[in-house]
């Protein structure tokens, strides 16, 4: 008799701490998208409140329906997902050079003293160049071409992962070497992505190359038709994926403090 008691004891206890884990992590996983569904909904309302105020024709600036309808129609078609796939082939490509090149000048630069004294300087010099600066060159260089989008993300990336990974000297040394220092690691790889991004979307509305579809090229004939809901529904998806890789990193990052017990309150 005893022994049933108790058996039933642990089968009613067991669902309850079963259960407890997974209401936890919703709990958490709200607590951090509430936010930002906040955000998106208040921006919304603005959006609308602004159209409804007239300031611009409708014509010019749609309100949020007409340009998710517009979205949902352009989903349908086949080159809407070629554009994307162009473009974020173009970002992976450019940033995975971007990062190779910054993890050497890193080393580079934590290793020999004079080198740190000498390249550290040029890099804050060049961080202060907007990607922009870049294009004459790139253009003049590699023409009209997917070196010369190449050449600007690598630019605007490399620069950045470089100076967040090397300009303290030994202790960034460690943070490249050192699996204790990755959450260092990947912040710089988080910054170099960000800007790889933002260089990527201004090479693609100056440089058209091999007359590829991309999200930059129909930005830019958005605009010359005017197609103004085009325009911002292809905005919205620039959003969505800066924000979606972005979230990957935070995760990432997360997950590297959660195993070295670096997130304290956090778990």
């Amino acid at each position: 008799m005893a022994a049933e008691l108790a058996s039933d004891l642990r089968l009613s206890e067991a669902p309850a701490w079963r259960g407890r884990p997974v209401g936890k992590s919703v709990a958490r996983l709200w607590s951090g998208l509430w936010p930002k569904l906040g955000a998106v909904l208040l921006t919304t309302v603005i959006w609308q409140v602004v159209v409804w105020s007239g300031w611009r024709p409708e014509s010019t600036l749609p309100g949020p329906w007409p340009v998710l309808e517009r979205l949902a129609g352009d989903l349908g078609h086949g080159d809407f997902y070629l554009g994307i796939a162009v473009t974020l082939r173009r970002a992976a490509f450019g940033y995975a050079i971007a990062v190779g090149a910054g993890i050497v000048v890193a080393i580079f630069m934590a290793r020999i003293k004079l080198a740190r004294r000498a390249v550290g300087s040029l890099l804050v010099g060049l961080q202060s160049m907007p990607s922009i600066a870049w294009f004459p060159l790139a253009i003049l260089l590699l023409q009209h071409s997917e070196g010369a989008i190449t050449f600007v993300v690598l630019m605007g990336a490399a620069i950045r992962v470089g100076r967040a990974m090397g300009a303290d000297g030994f202790r960034l040394y460690r943070h490249v070497i050192l699996p204790a220092a990755l959450p260092a690691f990947v912040g710089g790889l988080k910054q170099g992505w960000a800007f790889a991004w933002r260089s990527l979307m201004s090479a693609e509305l100056l440089v058209v190359a091999a007359n590829q579809t991309s999200i930059g090229q129909q930005l830019q004939s958005a605009r010359n038709l005017p197609d103004t809901q085009q325009l911002l529904a292809l905005m919205i998806v620039i959003f969505i994926i800066g924000v979606v890789i972005d979230s990957l990193f935070g995760g990432l990052d997360r997950e590297i403090r959660r195993r070295w017990g670096l997130l304290g309150g956090e778990i």
